[in-house]
């Protein structure tokens, strides 16, 4: 049960309007609202015809005059009544009025000492009782409080006492600041006080004109609200004026005009009511986004570490059978480098019936991390048993199954169910150790035998099939790929022309010049000046000129790409060494990772930088040096 009280220092600024209309929208929305009218001296909830109840029920006024009789806190169920056809998807609304509407009220509301009833007869306890009785009787999602204007007697019940969130709506003149200041800092002091009870503010600006504001009349005042009220970094929710006679009506906008502005404006009031209940799902998917976006920061929204946490902790409790929520939870403490309390809630979130595949390639992380690679393995292969499967998770999932011969998983319904395109990226994103190579050349080949396809693709998949050959030291049958495709060499574009000359090399054991010869000439004629230019200065392109310069038996040309390619690389020292691991990046492509021609495969800066000594070597007349993809396969795994 979350409780909002609805308060304005003045009259005149549709905050009843506004209680009604959100009281309504949550009801279409599937909750269960109670809605109270503490505006005992000018009661108008039962004015709206939705809210008008068909059977008279008594309210505040005769409960409070029954405890004062009776000294027991009456059964709160007879002051309240429920409303027909404003609930949907489960909604209800009901409405506890402030009196029955009889020639007595008046006189029954006269009689009440609100300040002796506080301090001669537990007042605060019959108004904690009322509250529990209306979580008991109820189980209300949303209370909603209409309190009345000013300074009373009856404010800090509606204000201070009562409330998890008050709306401040205001217009916004010098009257309203004055008299909103005390009242603000009032419920700000309840966070301090002897219950800590720390209470949300929602501050709306309403029944603010539409105009131009050309003189900055309104930015000034607001400017001026935003200090007075202590609010300079928190939302500032605006309720234009509108102009239709349809309020003479008191139509509920949400309900009878929800595409109008109106009605709109309002709804973004129950969205920031509702993302402040941590115990509302959406209220809680709402904190846990915000968290996300902001847990680096040492602050969210004036909120410590430390409350944040707690927060955290409370959504769990609320929502501890709820699948989605964990499975974020879980996904917000794994960025948060908790993996031991990830893992847990991934472990419930998929227990719960969150069977999806973020949830198991999330847990696939956290398991591989902790050491648990049989684990990680198990979940990965959950993901690849599953169908539309974005392609990068697909990615992922394959990084980090730990079965060998990967190739057995090509057909896996998550790469199988991927569009061409897809796989094809999908295949050149695994060109960074020797099993995923074999992967991406069983991914390719299905491809390439289908002559039904584009030409562009079967293009892009002769070529990256080539590169897979490669890639496993399967040089004939890149070589044969290759001419397949282009029997006439000079039609060949600059990538295959390199490639076919790598895998004659690696098939006949000597670099065969006419190949590389046609690579020099096209660097140096390229068919548009416009085309890759980022790609020509590539650390990889730079090295391939540098093997065919060498090939061609231009050294000195040789030597200058080889320089060129060391500085267009990262240092050692930025990125690493070492074996890649799984990356956490939705991008899916090794991090720090750069491909060599010289292994047909992604590798680290400092082995790069090994590649091009081998190459120098080359360079400077030992042609004893062979391309490491040839000697590297009796390593991989086909």
């Amino acid at each position: 049960m979350y409780v909002t009280t609805f308060y304005s220092f003045k009259g005149g600024v549709g905050r009843t309007m506004a209680l009604v209309n959100s009281a309504v929208e949550l009801a279409r929305r599937g909750r269960r609202v109670l809605v109270v009218d503490f505006d005992l001296e000018a009661p108008g909830l039962d004015t709206f015809e939705l809210l008008r109840l068909k059977t008279q029920v008594p309210g505040i006024i005769d409960f409070v005059s029954q405890y004062l009789a009776s000294g027991q806190s009456p059964a709160a169920e007879h002051f309240i009544g429920e409303t027909a056809g404003a609930g949907d998807q489960g909604g209800r609304l009901w409405i506890m009025p402030s009196g029955a509407r009889q020639d007595t009220y008046a006189a029954s509301f006269s009689r009440i000492d609100w300040r002796a009833l506080y301090e001669r007869h537990a007042g605060y306890l019959l108004f904690e009782d009322l509250k529990a009785q209306w979580r008991e009787q109820l189980n209300p999602d949303y209370v909603l409080i209409d309190s009345r204007t000013g300074h009373t007697d009856t404010g800090g019940i509606c204000t201070r006492q009562l409330p998890d969130a008050v709306v401040v709506l205001f217009f916004p003149n010098e009257q309203n600041l004055r008299g909103l200041t005390k009242v603000v800092r009032d419920i700000r002091a309840e966070a301090d006080g002897r219950r800590k009870k720390a209470i949300e503010l929602h501050f709306v600006m309403s029944n603010v004109p539409d105009l131009d504001d050309e003189d900055r009349i309104l930015d000034k005042q607001i400017d001026a609200f935003r200090d007075g009220l202590g609010f300079e970094q928190g939302p500032l929710l605006v309720v234009h004026r509108y102009n239709s006679l349809s309020l003479l009506n008191q139509v509920v906008f949400t309900q009878d005009r929800p595409r109008s502005r109106l009605s709109r404006e309002y709804h973004e009031l129950v969205k920031a009511i509702v993302s402040r209940n941590l115990r509302d799902r959406d209220g809680a998917l709402d904190y846990i986004q915000r968290v996300g976006r902001h847990w680096r920061r040492p602050r969210l929204g004036g909120e410590s570490p430390d409350l944040r946490d707690r927060n955290l902790q409370r959504i769990e409790t609320f929502h501890a059978g709820d699948g989605e929520v964990l499975f974020l939870l879980a996904a917000l403490r794994d960025e948060e480098r908790q993996p031991d309390q990830a893992g847990s809630l991934l472990d419930r979130a998929i227990a719960a019936g969150y069977e999806k595949p973020e949830a198991f390639l999330q847990r696939a992380h956290v398991r591989w991390e902790g050491g648990d690679t049989t684990g990680a393995g198990e979940d990965a292969r959950r993901v690849l048993g599953a169908v539309d499967v974005p392609p990068a998770l697909v990615r992922e999932a394959v990084v980090l199954a730990t079965f060998g011969g990967l190739h057995e998983i090509a057909d896996a319904p998550a790469i199988s169910s991927l569009g061409v395109d897809d796989q094809l990226w999908l295949a050149s994103t695994l060109e960074d150790e020797p099993p995923r190579i074999g992967l991406a050349a069983s991914i390719l080949e299905p491809i390439v035998a289908d002559t039904g396809l584009p030409s562009k693709q079967q293009a892009s998949a002769r070529s990256q099939l080539a590169i897979a050959y490669l890639g496993t030291a399967r040089c004939a049958d890149a070589q044969a790929l290759l001419q397949v495709r282009d029997s006439e060499v000079g039609i060949m574009n600059q990538q295959d022309a390199f490639n076919a000359g790598m895998a004659s090399w690696g098939a006949t054991g000597a670099p065969s010049p006419k190949w590389f010869a046609l690579v020099v000439e096209l660097h140096q004629h390229p068919a548009d000046e416009d085309i890759d230019r980022e790609r020509r200065e590539s650390a990889n392109y730079l090295q391939c000129m540098a093997i065919s310069c060498w090939a061609v038996g231009e050294a000195a040309l040789a030597l200058e790409f080889e320089l060129r390619a060391r500085k267009a690389v990262p240092i050692p020292s930025r990125l690493g060494g070492g074996r890649s691991r799984p990356t956490r990046r939705r991008s899916s492509l090794p991090r720090g990772l750069v491909f060599s021609s010289w292994r047909y495969r992604r590798v680290d800066a400092e082995e790069f930088a090994k590649d091009l000594d081998e190459i120098r070597a080359l360079i400077d007349g030992d042609i004893s040096r062979k391309p490491r993809f040839v000697t590297q396969g009796a390593e991989t795994d086909t």
